[in-house]
């Protein structure tokens, strides 16, 4: 069976597609992967024939923000919702459709798996006539920006003659790696769910010295925010709520951040710019994050106490959802303290009831079809 797979690219959400194609390939189907420039390197990586078309978040939010007069970092959040919505519903889907009509016309897959936000995946397998699925990056929730992306999309749905809403996968079927349990309940009662197991995947790499063979008698405490929204002061709070207690924290600085500016840490805190996080996990007692799809589902999958700092995007109803199943608790922005983080912490550590909750969810995320045994299944989707 011959496959496209297309992902935005540059961001967490591109990653999840990365484990069914490789599943797909291994399974004797022809995959191509189709995404950004900035992006191909990833899939490479991943032993996937890499295909460019279309351009990158980054990129499309970068000549959207060069419109705006003055300093965009001092835009109200309506301004920026709007800009969310002309990069999300009209410059990615409309570079991502012109970048695949001629890949769809020369490759002529019998299916096409695309990112859940990349609307232009759908658009040009519809007008080429190829039959189409969704493939989410975990719960499906309410962005602010909401309403701002769904308008805009309908406007280039039509433009294409695609009828349904982004967020509807357009009536496709969807790939959903979120266990049932925390996924919004308005999905599961209206999807055509195709359910797969969230199986991490990061580019291979070395975990850091004494990870692997660590006392695991001592905490580990996993902190990161992201490759996306990096901040130092957050980071430096978070540093110094974790440092206190008798555990041992590494942190993932992430792109965004110079460790400069997080000053000297303390013995028991380690810093480094990026880690192998799925490697990472099984060595981990506790994670504290922003909130991140990636994160949250892998911690999930490895049966993790999280304490969410959550950013934005959809990041607070990640946060939301594990808080109600009982894995988590959370740190909103106006109470976020290092003595907070502290207590939070300690008592995630310490608390029967969350570790139990979280080897239950583990357990769920076990019993979902693995990428092998989706990717067996896809032919009857074309």
């Amino acid at each position: 069976m011959r496959l496209i797979f297309t992902a935005l690219g540059g961001y967490g959400h591109s990653f999840p597609l990365i484990p069914l194609a490789v599943a797909a390939r291994d399974a004797g189907h022809d995959v191509g992967f189709v995404t950004s420039e900035n992006f191909l390197p990833e899939i490479e990586k991943a032993g996937l024939a890499a295909i460019p078309a279309g351009i990158s978040p980054q990129e499309a939010f970068i000549e959207e923000l060069e419109k705006v007069e003055g300093d965009p970092r001092a835009l109200p959040p309506e301004e920026l919702y709007k800009i969310m919505g002309r990069v999300f519903g009209e410059s990615l889907p409309r570079a991502f459709a012109a970048g695949l009509e001629p890949v769809l016309s020369e490759r002529r897959p019998d299916l096409v798996i695309y990112e859940a936000m990349n609307a232009g995946g759908a658009y040009a397998a519809k007008r080429a006539g190829i039959p189409c699925i969704s493939h989410n990056f975990g719960r499906m929730a309410e962005y602010d920006a909401g309403d701002e992306i769904r308008e805009r999309v309908r406007v280039t749905a039509a433009e294409f003659g695609v009828e349904g809403e982004l967020e509807a996968a357009f009536g496709d079927p969807v790939v959903d790696i979120c266990p049932g349990s925390v996924q919004t309940p308005e999905f599961l009662a209206t999807a055509k769910r195709i359910p797969l197991r969230p199986v991490g995947w990061s580019a291979a790499g070395d975990l850091p010295a004494g990870i692997a063979d660590r006392d695991r008698d001592r905490p580990l405490a996993y902190l990161t925010l992201g490759t996306q929204y990096g901040n130092s002061d957050v980071l430096t709070a978070a540093i110094r709520g974790l440092a206190v207690l008798d555990l041992d924290v590494l942190v993932a600085t992430g792109p965004t951040v110079e460790t400069a500016l997080l000053g000297e840490v303390p013995s028991n805190v380690r810093l480094e710019t990026w880690v192998p996080q799925s490697e990472l996990l099984p060595y981990v007692d506790l994670v504290v994050h922003h909130g991140g799809s990636g994160t949250t589902m892998g911690a999930f999958g490895a049966g993790l106490p999280q304490l969410f700092l959550p950013q934005g995007a959809d990041q607070l109803a990640n946060a939301e959802a594990s808080v109600k199943a009982g894995v988590a608790v959370q740190v909103v922005e106006d109470e976020l303290t290092a003595e907070a983080i502290t207590e939070k912490a300690r008592t995630l550590l310490t608390d029967t009831a969350v570790h139990d909750a979280a080897r239950a969810l583990a357990e769920e995320v076990a019993a979902m079809p693995s990428p092998a045994e989706v990717a067996v299944s896809l032919p009857a989707y074309g």
